[in-house]
């Protein structure tokens, strides 16, 4: 039976049967100014993130989070192990590298074999010697419309180490410019395109990249839902609605991106919860029925982790009978 690795260790997929948010952030530090903006610290952010994660279990069933805080980021296995424990939501781990300027020290001018050993050796024996082994590669960053050289690294790095260990690599592409570039040297190595997901493609105001990423086979984040500043929920509503109207419903993954404390509902921010209580309901006014959120929400997330190319591959059943598809 296919199985997710978690930080509380292997979990069926037919285990999770709830939706799942697969790009968010439960512990980071990317505070490069001093002002502690960029940062949910577990000392201070993590019963607040417990909280809120127990509240969608509650509310919504949330069943799992892809927690996408990699090498460089202020990653915290063992924060996530508690945070998973307390919130009954099982949790994935990650490794691999964020795009350059927040480059730790040991990507320098390292070959990208070296580079691939070191995550082969996390995958293979766990994260910061806890044991903790990450169930996904991301998020693996670029900036602009192609990569830097040490970003280049980094992305190939991590298809190779998808490729011998069958994890998926899940990417940061900036304001969500580069996904094209990002996917021909991903799949450039042999990682076939359905174990890449393309992230932050609702900050990108062009449907026929869109269309483009999910025609090869890879999925299409539409991942910082609720970021406002960034992009209004009613453009983002516009780009998913193209997509699902050109048939490309099984290529979606959709999620918050938690990124800073200020978002936190404790601070007054969205939540990890906005993807539900805001988003969601205005998608099914427009005429997105439950299918097709379970469909983006539950089943989308757990064929990209697993690989299964068909809901029944990965023995990926529907949580309700498909009605008539208004899209």
């Amino acid at each position: 039976m296919p199985h997710l690795t978690t930080v509380a260790g292997p979990l069926p997929v037919s285990a999770v049967r709830g939706p799942a948010l697969p790009h968010e952030h439960l512990v980071l530090d990317l505070d490069r100014t001093g002002d502690g903006g960029a940062v949910l610290d577990p000392g201070r952010h993590l019963s607040a993130v417990t909280s809120e994660l127990t509240a969608l279990r509650a509310e919504f069933g949330l069943s799992l989070v892809i927690e996408l805080t990699c090498r460089g980021m202020g990653r915290d296995p063992r924060a996530l192990a508690r945070i998973a424990e307390e919130s009954g939501v099982a949790v994935v781990a990650s490794t691999g590298w964020y795009y350059e300027p927040f480059h730790p020290d040991e990507i320098g001018g390292t070959p990208v074999g070296q580079l691939t050993a070191t995550l082969v050796q996390e995958i293979t024996d766990g994260l910061d010697s806890t044991g903790i082994r990450p169930g996904v590669l991301g998020e693996i960053g670029s900036h602009g419309e192609r990569p830097s050289q040490p970003e280049s690294r980094a992305l190939l790095a991590s298809a190779h180490a998808a490729v011998a260990t069958g994890l998926s690599v899940a990417t940061h592409a900036q304001l969500g410019r580069g996904g094209l570039a990002q996917l021909e040297l991903l799949t450039g190595t042999g990682l076939a395109p359905h174990r890449i997901c393309l992230g932050h493609q609702d900050l990108l105001d062009d449907t026929a990249v869109h269309r483009e990423l999910a025609a090869s086979g890879a999925y299409v984040a539409f991942d910082t839902v609720g970021k406002e500043s960034y992009q209004s929920d009613d453009t983002r509503l516009r780009l998913l609605l193209a997509l699902l109207y050109a048939g490309h419903a099984d290529r979606v993954l959709l999620s918050c991106d938690i990124s800073r404390h200020a978002y936190l509902e404790s601070e007054g921010g969205q939540g990890y919860g906005h993807l539900f209580r805001s988003f969601l309901p205005k998608a099914r006014a427009a005429g997105v029925d439950d299918e097709l959120i379970d469909l983006m929400t539950r089943r989308n997330p757990l064929r990209f982790l697993t690989g299964a190319e068909t809901d029944t591959a990965a023995e990926i059943e529907p949580a309700t009978d498909p009605g008539t598809e208004e899209i």
